[in-house]
């Protein structure tokens, strides 16, 4: 990895991959900002059919479904972003608003992002 651009490039590879696997689609958009050890992606992530369908009926199923969604997702970003970069993730936070069709990922590395690529780029 050479530069913040090309680190952002794989992250959004391995975002649209990892909810192509999920949901079977890609994202519409994707817009990632790194700070230290923060990499922060917002994301326009059009509603499952069948998610969108329970909502009106059974809000609180939808939801209990989202959350395990959500969580299979956290396991299998992980899982990809450590195994691209060889950087460890301390957490990976994320959350959806069915309303708005918006995911928000916060991933949380144990090293700030840049001093991990000067370090691999040397």
């Amino acid at each position: 990895m050479k530069n913040l651009g090309d680190f952002k490039q794989e992250i959004i590879k391995i975002n649209n991959k990892t909810n192509e696997e999920m949901y079977g689609r890609g994202l519409d958009w994707q817009k990632i900002d790194i700070i230290g050890d923060k990499i922060i992606i917002l994301a326009l992530n059009r509603r499952i059919s069948v998610l969108k369908h329970i909502d009106g009926k059974d809000s609180f199923t939808a939801r209990l479904m989202d959350l395990a969604l959500l969580n299979e997702f956290k396991v299998r970003f992980k899982t990809y972003f450590e195994e691209t970069f060889g950087l460890k993730v301390r957490s990976v936070l994320k959350d959806y608003d069915p309303v708005n069709q918006l995911a928000g990922t916060i991933v949380i590395t144990a090293e700030p992002v840049e001093e991990f690529l000067a370090r691999e780029s040397s």
